[in-house]
This record gives structure tokens, C-alpha cells and sequence, in this order.
């Protein structure tokens, strides 16, 4: 069985947790411009870094690879994200790899933090892309949820309000429009 990647028990020397220096970054940068990307197990040593090849690869795809794209996700991306998650599901390294300069931790935590909450709120299951009884659904600006046959149903807690408000009638349909 293969040791984890950054289990240290065999180095002598100790390993550097935290914050990259500029040096190191050069290393790192002077190192995979001579060998390329790859061989992440023996990059460190090699390199002459006291990193865990983990660190080092995710600090080259995150932060140093000239294609790596930083910043806001455009709309279009998050389509694309959508769109490939009903395809393919959780398989993050292939959705990426359809987003040029996106690594496969950026889009899974975009999609955690930002998209699965928005298909939430639209009343779409994260899970199967599908209209969901069991998530909220879409309200209008009079507080009233939209049914999948586009019709109106009025939701609790503003169903009792506007019951109160005698907004209401006894068969239950809403005046509200």
C-alpha cells in the first residue's frame, strides 16, 4: 500500500506548512519550465523544496500555470458547469477540463458554493436536475409559488399572512395575481 502524499514520517527535514515564498515559487516555476508538469511524488525533493507533492501541485495549478484562469465564473461558465454536472455528475476533472484554465477544486466549490444553492432556490434538485417537490420553489413578488403548470399556489408562512389579510378565499384560491 502506497503511503498518502503527504505522510512526512520518512523525511528528515521538516516540512514548510503555510504561506509560499517567492523563492520557493521560482523553485517551483524554474523546476516544472525544465521537466514539465508531472512526476508530483518526487517534484519536491527534486526541486529542492520542503513541500508535500501535494502542496506543490495544487500551488502550480491554482496560483503559478500561466493558464490558470482566476477570478469570477461568467455566466457562460456556469451554464457550462450546469449543463456538464446533468451529464456527468461529481466528476469534477472532466467538467474542468471543458473550462480552459479552471481547475477541478475551483469548479466543485463554485458549484458548492454558488450553483447548487441557486438551483435550489430555483426549485431544481442539485442531484438530477429535475423540478423537485422537496426543494423550495420560485416565489413571484407577491410571495406566491410558482406550480410546475404554471398556476399559482400560495406558501406558508405567506399563505398565513395573506389568509389574515383576508386575501383569501374559503375554497382556498388566491386572489392574489
Amino acid at each position: 500500500m502506497r503511503k498518502a502524499s503527504c505522510d512526512h514520517s520518512h523525511h528528515h527535514h521538516e516540512i514548510n506548512k503555510g504561506a509560499w515564498s517567492k523563492q520557493e515559487d521560482q523553485k517551483l516555476v524554474d523546476y516544472i519550465r525544465k521537466h514539465g508538469e508531472g512526476g508530483w511524488r518526487d517534484l519536491p525533493k527534486a526541486a529542492g523544496l520542503l513541500r508535500c507533492s501535494k502542496s506543490c501541485r495544487l500551488r502550480w495549478m491554482n496560483h503559478l500555470k500561466q493558464t490558470a484562469k482566476r477570478g469570477n465564473f461568467g455566466d457562460d461558465e456556469e451554464d457550462l458547469i450546469i449543463k456538464l454536472h446533468a451529464l456527468l455528475g461529481d466528476r469534477w476533472s472532466l467538467i474542468a477540463g471543458r473550462l480552459p484554465g479552471r481547475t477541478d477544486e475551483e469548479v466543485e466549490n463554485y458549484w458548492n458554493s454558488h450553483i447548487r444553492k441557486k438551483l435550489v432556490d430555483m426549485g431544481i434538485d442539485p442531484n438530477n436536475h429535475r423540478v423537485s417537490c422537496t426543494y423550495p420553489r420560485p416565489h413571484n413578488s407577491a410571495g406566491v409559488a410558482q406550480t410546475s403548470a404554471g398556476k399559482s399556489r400560495v406558501t406558508s408562512p405567506e399563505k398565513q399572512r395573506i389568509e389574515s389579510d383576508g386575501e383569501v378565499s374559503d375554497a382556498g384560491s388566491s386572489n392574489v395575481r
